[in-house]
């Protein structure tokens, strides 16, 4: 009789440890679950609070208290990059601003200078200057439209558009660019409408500089195509490439070797406005074909 009163006790201690225990496995897996949603919520949202739990356990509040400090910690880096990124965007207005008056300027006296009586060679000196004022003029107003289009306060106002009709205009202005360089575009467009909600300047200014890309890197072909589901792909061989410069195509600054005359700024512009209007842009490289392609949903 002893014995079974033992047994008894012994299965009641057992059932109720595992009941407690149940519980704090029960509390645990709660206050993770409330670390998970508050730590995704105070990284994807720009805010100061902390993350509270409704555990008294003192190892997940030492937790949740870990996490905060690191918390702080990133906080305080975005913030500094964030102010250094709005900092750098305003020295580069205010430098490409301060440089397009004077280079204005020392462009027209090179025009008016071509109207001069000179040497031979003074009329070569002339053209080396005027061709590096417009390359150096070029580039200026590329840096200050970079930042005017990276700045939030531009807002860009949508309404429907045909993406058909914006690519072959553009298409057409740099035909010349492209015959030029012995370019002979392969384009395929649907007859029916594509329409989207865009911004039309921001549209062609998206597919101006992926095709000022494809005159610096291209082998002598590039292939256009326009989808009915909205997908546009610009593809041109391009053997000097490799697949980590493709990578960094649309860094801003970034520019590969042959590309001397450019800013890196052309498809950086290009991928922000992309996604600013709700579309996404990649570029990948394979069998020597450099393939730059955007959508909009």
């Amino acid at each position: 009789m002893d014995m079974n009163v033992w047994i008894c006790v012994i299965i009641g201690i057992l059932i109720a440890t595992t009941a407690v225990l149940a519980v704090k496995v029960y509390l645990m897996k709660k206050s993770a679950r409330e670390i998970r949603r508050s730590f995704e919520e105070k990284l994807t949202q720009d805010t100061n609070t902390l993350i509270h739990i409704s555990s008294h356990d003192p190892d997940m509040r030492a937790l949740a208290g870990g996490l905060n400090a690191q918390l702080q910690i990133f906080h305080e880096g975005r913030q500094k990059f964030e102010h250094g990124d709005l900092e750098l965007k305003e020295a580069v207005t205010n430098i490409s601003h301060d440089l397009r008056t004077p280079l204005t300027a020392i462009y027209g006296y090179l025009k008016l200078l071509e109207n001069e009586e000179c040497s031979e060679t003074a009329r070569d000196y002339l053209a080396a200057i005027g061709e590096r004022t417009r390359a150096l003029k070029q580039l200026t107003e590329e840096l200050f439209r970079y930042t005017i289009v990276t700045s939030d306060t531009e807002e860009l106002k949508l309404e429907k558009l045909s993406i058909n009709g914006i690519l072959e205009s553009v298409i057409t202005s740099y035909y010349s660019v492209l015959v030029q360089r012995n370019i002979e575009p392969s384009i395929s467009i649907p007859d029916e409408k594509v329409e989207r909600m865009l911004n039309g300047e921001a549209l062609s200014r998206i597919f101006g500089n992926i095709i000022s890309n494809a005159v610096k890197y291209s082998d002598g072909d590039l292939m256009i195509s326009l989808t009915e589901t909205g997908k546009i792909t610009f593809a041109n061989h391009a053997a000097g490439l490799t697949e980590v410069q493709v990578g960094r195509l649309f860094d801003r600054f970034y520019t590969v070797n042959n590309a001397r005359r450019s800013t890196g700024l052309g498809l950086s512009i290009a991928k922000t406005l992309t996604e600013r209007m709700g579309g996404n842009i990649a570029a990948e490289y394979k069998d020597d074909i450099l393939k730059i392609s955007l959508k909009f949903d």
